[in-house]
């Protein structure tokens, strides 16, 4: 049975319907064993060799450029009966999201992965470990094992890639057979293979042609020497496979081969050496001509190639280069490629045969492949060129622009345009030093160069073109107006873009969804940041909703981020944490491990983190924001952060560096009501823990009934400060209705009973606190209640109160006893514990006593994936301890 491989195709056709995480459809040629030319010799000492990596998890195939690695491995894969994933790395693979990419997209189509699997990287910048985790499990499921071959595995040189195969490959267990092939060493703990019998390797020395394989492959290439002709070959050669096969075809040529090997290897030092004075001149000057232009390719098609030699013979020059196996790849449907030995020795001689041409030739090929609609080599090859307006002209025009932000080609794009200078002068060009900038964050210069292209924009004739660069005006004017607080300037710019998409065909859009969400996102947080909460929510709910794939996985992640917000600022901790840890998780599941739309995500989390008083939580979350790639000059995340980092402080007993931290540090054209009140509370709070009631008081005197959640807590504060009438008018304003949450209503509850109960009315008092008893608990909402003050002590110690506030407020009490214990076991709590079934299954593992690395590795997820069930599991069960977690989940029946 042959091996179940990827067929040849175009290179630019997708395999099924996906693509990478660039966007991009898979390129299936990677995906395909290479074909062997008829001069290929199967020597069988090396086949027996890696028969040995079918009993082994590891096999390193590692020899020099040319050794032969690759054509052994692909006919030895070619005769195996199991089921065989190739995939020929390349260079991009060292951005981890890229190669874990491929690789999925191999097993798929190797039938490895059933055809609906899902789960695949959307960042090309990381992959999460919950997605390699389930990659292993499903591999050591497997009833036989998957044969992966990595070709070309040198050019992918990242530590993290190699630390996640390794993660995969332990994991597989008996599921995978993984194969390197390789010019250098891989960064694998080989010597533990090597030491536990587990590794298969094969080496240069091995790879080397002796002189009996040198003269059956001579023999196949037509030339018949004596032995001691081929042995002379091979010890000058050093057994190489390419130099081997490169001189026998240039020798064949002559009258007298063995000769021409003996001059060969007496006149000239390098086999490099002598094919670039050879085997090219050896051809005719059409076709030396041909090559010389394609080398700067990494891949063409006659079109492509005629383009640069500004002739129409292509087709047939390079259907006969393949014909006569001279170092030329056919990838399917008329596209080929150089072999990359043959390709570097043909550059070297283009710098030599035509100084100078090269720029040009780069121009020529930018200008046919953005004709054809192939945007990302149109980049490169008119930045190889130095016209960087044509690269800004093909990246505006096919509406990609917003890839300078979506994190999924940004690095790459921002060192492509990294060399454009003032001699880019085009309306475009102009947009993409604006996007760059406000990229980085430079206002002063994105704005700058913003202006400028608007106004040029503004005097251009209208064509497909010029709309399309006005769309994209429109998001950077988004974005600069999200930055800058001015959501006045985001409404425009959606008006403006909603009427330019009409001048624009449907398929351009549809193509770049990212552009539009983006737009949206920028809108919403400009939205949000005035205060417009319902607004806001309107368009951030749109873009959450859209389906949009890898390209719009980032702008979601915001908009989830930021509508976290939203309920958390009206008093819905719940709903926010849920839509936080949505963002987050979804962001995970794309292989996205510190995506920047989850920053917002994760402040959420950490202030309902405070307010639940988990303040260690609330500090790990705080602390890996703080790892995330930074966002500068953006007002709702800095404002976020403020509210988050102050009322921790605040709660942690550093009154001062809360109201420090309590204003956010960014300048906007409008003011932030929230911000401004959250601000307020804080500094207000913090006057009021130092003793100076007066100054606390006056600090309020922005905050309104507008903000429920800061109107709430001013009100407490004015009670506190013994202005209970300043408190009730506070109270009075704030609009309920059935719009805030419960953070609201159990503030408002607290402020009114500690009134009541310094006017003597307990009664009333005592009623009060048992409503926001009930209201808080749902919610798991205890810092209301520890910081109400010495007043609400006496009313938790009446009976009925107590027994509101056990389990999850204040301890629990044992049958029979007064003073603290464990939870009582024959009362049903209050609101039914559910817990989900990953949950359970984490705690049935906690009461066998394992770790959390060790429950991870049953599992097959991450040790984090395992950390947030546990607090999820303790929140819902109000335990703090593992041991009491299990115990009281067997007490409600959930174990």
């Amino acid at each position: 049975m042959r091996a179940v491989v990827a067929a040849d195709g175009p290179d630019r056709e997708p395999i099924g319907t996906g693509a990478d995480p660039l966007g991009d459809p898979y390129l299936r040629t990677r995906f395909a064993l290479p074909a062997r030319p008829a001069t290929f010799l199967r020597r069988r000492r090396l086949v027996a060799h890696l028969d040995r990596a079918l009993r082994t998890p590891l096999t390193v195939v590692n020899g020099a450029a040319g050794a032969g690695k690759t054509l052994m491995t692909a006919d030895w894969a070619a005769g195996l009966r199991l089921p065989v994933a190739w995939l020929t790395v390349e260079a991009g693979d060292h951005r981890p999201g890229v190669f874990w990419a491929y690789v999925f997209e191999s097993l798929r189509v190797s039938g490895a992965r059933p055809a609906g699997a899902t789960g695949a990287p959307a960042d090309p910048g990381g992959v999460g470990r919950g997605l390699l985790s389930s990659l292993a499990a499903e591999l050591d499921a497997r009833d036989r094992p998957v044969v992966l071959v990595l070709d070309e595995y040198d050019r992918t040189a990242a530590a993290e890639v190699a630390e996640q195969l390794e993660f995969v490959l332990h994991h597989a267990g008996q599921g995978l057979r993984l194969v390197l092939v390789t010019r250098t060493e891989p960064l694998l703990p080989l010597h533990r293979y090597r030491a536990a019998d587990e590794l298969t390797e094969i080496r240069g020395a091995e790879l080397s042609f002796t002189p009996q394989e040198a003269g059956a492959l001579l023999r196949l290439h037509g030339l018949h020497l004596p032995e001691h002709a081929a042995a002379a070959l091979v010890d000058r050669t050093r057994g190489w496979a390419a130099g081997l096969r490169l001189s026998a075809l240039a020798a064949r040529e002559s009258t007298d081969p063995e000769q021409y090997l003996k001059e060969f290897e007496a006149d000239h030092s390098t086999v490099a050496d002598f094919l670039l004075a050879e085997v090219l001149e050896g051809r005719t000057e059409e076709v030396q001509d041909l090559l010389l232009r394609v080398s700067v390719l990494d891949r063409f098609c006659p079109d492509l190639a005629d383009a640069l030699t500004l002739r129409a013979d292509a087709g047939p020059l390079l259907a006969g280069l393949h014909r006569e196996n001279a170092f030329i790849e056919r990838l399917g449907h008329s596209w080929y490629r150089l072999h990359p030995l043959f390709r570097e020795i043909l550059r070297a001689h283009l710098h030599e045969r035509l100084p100078g041409v090269e720029p040009e030739l780069h121009l020529r090929a930018a200008r046919w492949l953005r004709r054809s609609g192939f945007l990302p080599e149109t980049l490169a090859h008119g930045a190889a060129g130095g016209d960087y307006d044509l690269a800004a002209g093909a990246l505006v025009d096919s509406l990609a622009i917003g890839q300078l932000f979506t994190g999924l080609r940004a690095d790459a794009l921002a060192q492509l345009f990294a060399g454009m200078g003032p001699e880019a002068g085009s309306p475009q060009s102009d947009l993409v030093r604006a996007a760059g900038a406000l990229a980085r964050r430079d206002l002063n210069h994105g704005l700058d160069r913003l202006r400028r292209a608007r106004d040029r924009l503004t005097d251009a004739e209208d064509s497909p073109g010029a709309a399309a660069a006005r769309l994209s005006c429109t998001l950077l004017e988004a974005l600069a107006a999200r930055l800058t607080g001015c959501p006045q300037r985001a409404e425009q710019a959606a008006a403006a873009a909603e009427a330019l998409r009409r001048d624009l065909p449907e398929h351009l859009l549809d193509e770049h969804p990212e552009l539009t969400d983006l737009l949206r996102t920028h809108v919403g947080s400009a939205r949000l940041w005035e205060g417009r909460f319902d607004d806001a929510r309107a368009v951030l709910t749109r873009v959450a909703g859209a389906r949009g794939g890898s390209a719009t996985v980032l702008p979601h992640a915001e908009a989830m981020g930021h509508l976290a917000l939203i309920d958390y600022l009206g008093g819905w901790l719940g709903r926010a944490e849920r839509r936080a840890l949505a963002a987050v998780s979804e962001a995970e599941r794309a292989g996205l491990p510190r995506p920047p739309g989850a920053g917002l995500g994760r402040l959420v989390l950490a202030a309902v983190a405070v307010d639940r008083q988990e303040l260690d939580r609330a500090r790990d979350l705080l602390d890996e924001t703080a790892r995330l790639p930074a966002r500068e000059h953006d007002p709702v995340p800095t404002a976020g952060r403020a509210l988050a980092v102050s009322r921790l402080l605040l709660d942690a007993g550093d009154p001062r560096a809360a109201a420090e931290a309590a204003e956010p540090a960014v300048s906007a054209a409008v003011r932030s009501p929230w911000a401004e009140s959250h601000a307020a509370v804080v500094r207000s709070a913090a006057r009021l823990a130092d003793g100076r009631p007066d100054e606390a008081v006056r600090l309020l005197d922005g905050v309104s009934g507008g903000q429920p959640v800061c109107a709430v807590e001013a009100a407490a504060i004015q009670v506190a400060a013994g202005r209970p009438r300043a408190a009730a008018e506070l109270l009075d304003a704030v609009r309920a209705e059935g719009r805030t949450g419960p953070a609201v209503s159990v503030g408002a509850a607290l402020a009114r009973a500690r009134v009541a109960q310094e006017a003597g009315d307990t009664d009333t008092a005592r009623g009060l606190v048992a409503r926001a008893l009930l209201d808080a608990r749902r919610e798991r909402l205890r810092r209301p209640f520890l910081r109400a003050g010495d007043w609400i002590e006496p009313l938790l110690a009446t009976a009925s109160l107590r027994a509101l506030a056990e389990d999850w407020l204040l301890p629990g009490r044992p049958r029979g006893h007064a003073g603290p214990g464990r939870p009582v076991s024959d009362r049903a709590p209050l609101v039914p514990v559910e817990l989900s079934a990953r949950e359970r299954d984490v705690l049935r593992r906690l009461a066998r006593l394992m770790t959390t690395e060790e429950i991870a590795a049953d599992l097959y997820v991450s040790v984090n994936t395992v950390k947030t069930h546990l607090k999820s599991a303790y929140r819902k069960l109000a335990v703090n301890r593992r041991s009491d977690a299990v115990h009281r989940a067997r007490e409600l029946g959930q174990l």
